[in-house]
């Protein structure tokens, strides 16, 4: 039997300089190598042109550059597009691409699903299959560069899965996609978004990265958030804001609380006085979501007056606040609506 293929998107120049002298080559080679696979984002050997034949006739025989193909890319009329993307086991991730006048951003998947169990959220239904490589998580930003012609400026974490739960891969991805031999998009347009774990939030606070953090809240108080978020069951609402206090410490950076508004369940005045107290002291931006309705979820979308209404209350307590621009409703751009419409096709 043939030994499997050695996948080269996902490894670090170190990594890349080790495997070419195992292969007898010159250490500069891994850098070469690193060049056109995250600078010049290539998709087959044949065109590392100041790599030596001999050397591109092994590369070719022995390793595969991406991890990650495209089954599908839909097309919104907004400019949004959303990426359907196999693995090499024939799992499915989802990927989108952002366009906006000023920037452009692509939210990434971390896991096969997700384990985190949020009734509102359509990736949480089918459960987790397993954690993404740092390979296959770097290669869905190459994967869109492929296919719109440059590297975006802004990646979030925000896709498929949760990236704490999957925390060395995560940091490992953080790295290629952050130096300047890997993509060198600059730290503070990386945002990991997380529904709460807050082990890997106190983690993420001591790696001094300075990179953004957000953080799924949704109802501010524990009853309620337990009721559509699990890991409320294991990190009360009391140590979650105690772990961002402390990432704030850490970090000197704003934390942004994601609060999808859900129609009679936390859009009321009284949750929005809940969310105010709640968030007093703390150094944070509020974006408000109008929740994307789950095909058979128990989640509908307020009406854009109670939406106004939570959002000028907010705004009169002093906080910041903003509504998140709904990007890609025509080609079922939320989390997991794409691979669920695949899967049952």
């Amino acid at each position: 039997m043939l030994p499997a293929p050695i996948i080269l998107v996902g490894k670090t120049l170190g990594e890349l300089e080790n495997l070419l002298l195992t292969w007898g080559e010159p250490r500069y080679r891994g850098e070469q190598i690193a060049h056109w696979l995250y600078g010049q984002i290539v998709d087959d050997v044949g065109s590392m042109s100041n790599i030596p034949g001999i050397l591109r006739t092994r590369l070719a025989e022995e390793t595969v550059l991406h991890p990650a193909r495209v089954e599908t890319v839909r097309h919104s009329v907004d400019g949004t597009r959303k990426y359907l993307l196999s693995l090499g086991d024939e799992a499915l991730i989802e990927t989108v691409y952002i366009p906006e006048i000023s920037r452009t951003t692509v939210c990434i998947s971390t896991q096969v699903g997700c384990g985190m169990g949020c009734t509102f959220c359509a990736t949480g239904l089918g459960g987790l299959t397993r954690n993404l490589t740092s390979g296959e998580i770097v290669d869905q930003i190459l994967q869109v560069a492929l296919d719109v012609g440059a590297l975006p400026s802004n990646v979030v974490f925000m896709g498929m899965g949760e990236p704490l739960a999957n925390y060395e891969q995560l940091l490992k991805a953080i790295a290629i996609i952050n130096a300047p031999w890997g993509l060198d998009i600059g730290i503070r347009h990386l945002t990991i978004s997380t529904c709460g774990v807050v082990p890997g939030i106190r983690r993420l606070g001591k790696e001094g990265l300075g990179l953004t953090l957000a953080v799924s809240l949704h109802a501010a108080d524990d009853e309620k958030r337990s009721q559509i978020m699990p890991i409320n069951n294991i990190y009360s609402i009391g140590e979650l804001m105690g772990s961002l206090q402390g990432y704030v410490k850490d970090t000197s950076r704003r934390v942004t609380i994601e609060y999808a508004l859900m129609a009679d369940f936390n859009d009321s005045m009284a949750d929005a006085r809940n969310l105010v107290g709640l968030l007093e002291g703390l150094l944070c931006h509020v974006n408000l979501i109008p929740i994307n309705p789950v095909q058979g979820g128990p989640h509908t979308k307020p009406r854009d007056s109670q939406v106004e209404k939570f959002l000028g209350a907010l705004k009169r307590s002093g906080l910041a606040v903003s509504i998140r621009k709904e990007r890609g409703q025509d080609i079922a751009a939320a989390c997991g609506q794409l691979r669920g419409q695949w899967e049952a096709e």
